[in-house]
């Protein structure tokens, strides 16, 4: 059991919580940081999911060498078990103190509350700080921590207030508890895919570009055109027609569609043209409505599949877009299916089975890595959703009623929805033990009524038709980015930008090298020879470097014989193989799983 002091100044016994551990480090780090640097002006400094962090205002601003200073200083606070004390003050009390401590930040928080309200603080030797608790009773109680990095923040997340400087940093009940959490930053920091996206040549982004804009290079524009090859296959097969549509339409129809009121703060500005006031979109279905409307349907029509792998606009605040993972530009590889009301629970069943297909059968995933989500609208939030109660009661009761009959186990989430209708998610369990969302599939009743869609029965009246809209790898860029950290870069023989790599141990083997290529890739297979005139070490180590699932080492002996010397990635032995073997074994792999 821990001891902790709440805000009334009460003491009382709990086990360990890490929320406040680390809440109460965070104090001891700006106690730290205002005996180094007493000009030092404190803003905020909350616990969060896996440490703590403060910002402060301070000239000359903190470097990465000051962290070994600030993480020595903590540790003397610590050793000198300082009580931790919680007292309460009147708002003017409060002020005032605030203002003799000098914390400009803390006065403005201050102001921000109403004035009959009493605040609270916490004291530890001569460190005093507005907070609402609780903290551990002694400072001694913080034993294991690390100062992680510093880098900027803006004042209260708003750019156009001044950049403070946040110090990130953890902590933990024990020793070990903090090296598995490093290793597992390190095991991150190797799975990055912008840093693999570097080193396998797959995209590059540069600021004459912009923020949020990656530029494919050949090796990573090669794995996204297999990759949609692969799902536009699988839809082809399962019925679904594909369409082209402008990536730019004019604001009406997002008016019409209501993301211009529900969305608008995520789309890029309007642009004015002519007479028309026009806007990239952020998503594909109020185009895909106006094509469905295209002409009159029957009911022996539906359910009609549309999809398309398309570019959409999101604006992105320039601090949070990262890699292929989180961008302005996203290729969608979207659907939207259009259904008579009997028809909802086979089609909703039929996209829950290909997102396994693909997930599970095709790319290898375990179904325990799966998490079903029903996302449902937020009741109070009426500025965020459609305001059309039972519409949401029906919608939001199918889904549920689908997912129940399916015998698939979920769990439900408020104020996940789409703003026009409730969705299925599916959570995947990364490499990195982080849940993601990916796939997903959305139930709308909302569009069709915005857009008047129709359809005749089959006693020739016109009903109104229900929208499925669903994403099986997200977006092209987003899964690539999911993919590449899951595998490492090590992707699958039929999704590797290079399959085989031939090196040449001398200049004499290289007309037996490009023959061997010529006949791989008249079997479709991607192939390079490397003919450089280097040591086989540092060739056979590039290749290992680019993750190439095969390489092939030609010398005197394979030419005489007219076999190749196999290394398989990941696998230490060697293998020698007779060419047509070979061939015949790549080709087999190298297939698309489609």
């Amino acid at each position: 059991m821990s001891k902790y002091v709440n805000s009334n100044n009460e003491v009382y016994e709990a086990d360990m919580d890490l929320s406040v551990l680390r809440h109460t480090a965070s104090h001891i780090m700006a106690q730290a940081i205002k005996r180094l640097y007493p000009n030092a002006k404190l803003a905020i400094g909350p616990s969060i999911e896996n440490g703590f962090y403060y910002d402060i205002d301070v000239e000359p601003k903190l470097v990465e060498s000051d962290i070994e200073k600030i993480e020595a200083e903590m540790k003397k606070i610590i050793k000198e078990n300082l009580k931790v004390e919680a007292f309460k003050l009147s708002r003017a009390e409060a002020l005032k103190l605030m203002e003799e401590k000098g914390e400009p930040y803390k006065v403005e928080l201050i102001n921000d509350l109403p004035e009959d309200e009493e605040l609270s603080f916490f004291k530890q030797g001569e460190f005093v700080d507005l907070c609402t608790g609780p903290h551990m009773l002694y400072t001694k109680a913080v034993k294991v921590f690390k100062i992680m990095n510093i880098t900027g923040a803006y004042w209260r997340g708003d750019e156009k207030n001044k950049m403070l400087q946040r110090v990130y940093a953890t902590a933990f009940d024990s020793k070990e508890a903090l090296d598995a959490y490093l290793q597992q930053l390190e095991e991150a920091k190797q799975r990055d895919h912008r840093k693999i996206g570097k080193e396998l040549d797959l995209f590059m982004t540069h600021e004459l570009v912009g923020a949020g804009l990656p530029l494919y290079l050949p090796n990573g524009a090669t794995i996204r055109r297999i990759l949609e090859r692969y799902i536009q296959d699988k839809e082809i097969a399962l019925g679904y027609k594909h369409v082209y549509t402008p990536s730019l339409a004019n604001v009406a129809l997002y008016k019409t569609s209501g993301h211009w009121d529900h969305y608008k703060d995520d789309m890029f500005p309007a642009m004015q043209m002519d007479n028309e006031e026009m806007v990239l979109r952020p998503m594909n279905c109020p185009h895909h409505m106006l094509v469905y409307r295209n002409k009159l349907r029957s009911y022996r029509d539906l359910p009609i599949r549309i999809g398309e792998l398309a570019n959409d606009f999101r604006y992105e605040a320039s601090g949070s877009v990262c890699g292929l993972e989180r961008v302005r530009q996203m290729c969608q590889n979207d659907a939207h299916l259009f259904v008579r009301p009997e028809q909802i629970k086979d089609e909703v069943g039929n996209v829950l089975k290909l997102i396994q297909e693909v997930y599970i059968k095709d790319f290898g995933f375990s179904p325990d890595s799966f998490k079903y989500r029903l996302s449902l609208r937020d009741k109070n939030n009426v500025e965020k959703y459609i305001d059309n109660d039972k519409m949401w009661e029906t919608a939001e009761s199918q889904l549920r009623q689908i997912l129940k009959e399916l015998n698939i186990e979920f769990y439900e989430a408020e104020g996940e929805a789409a703003f026009y209708g409730p969705k299925i998610d599916i959570q995947i369990k990364t490499a990195l033990n982080h849940d993601v969302t990916i796939p997903t599939c959305q139930l709308d009743f909302a569009l069709p009524e915005r857009f008047e869609l129709e359809y005749v029965d089959q006693n020739g009246e016109k009903q109104r038709p229900v929208v499925i809209h669903r994403a099986i790898l997200g977006s092209s860029d987003r899964f690539i980015s999911f993919l590449i950290e899951e595998t490492k870069g090590n992707l699958p023989v039929w999704l590797s930008p290079s399959q085989v790599k031939v090196l040449t141990i001398a200049d004499r083997h290289i007309e037996y090298a490009d023959a061997l290529a010529q006949k791989l890739e008249r079997m479709g297979i991607r192939v390079e020879v490397d003919a450089r005139e280097e040591k086989m070490g540092y060739k056979i180590r590039e290749a290992q470097l680019s993750k190439v699932p095969y390489m092939i080492v030609v010398g005197d002996k394979e030419v005489e014989e007219n076999k190749v010397n196999v290394r398989i990635r990941g696998v230490q032995e060697q293998e020698s193989m007779d060419v047509e073997a070979f061939i015949n074994k790549i080709a087999n792999e190298a297939k698309s799983p489609c």
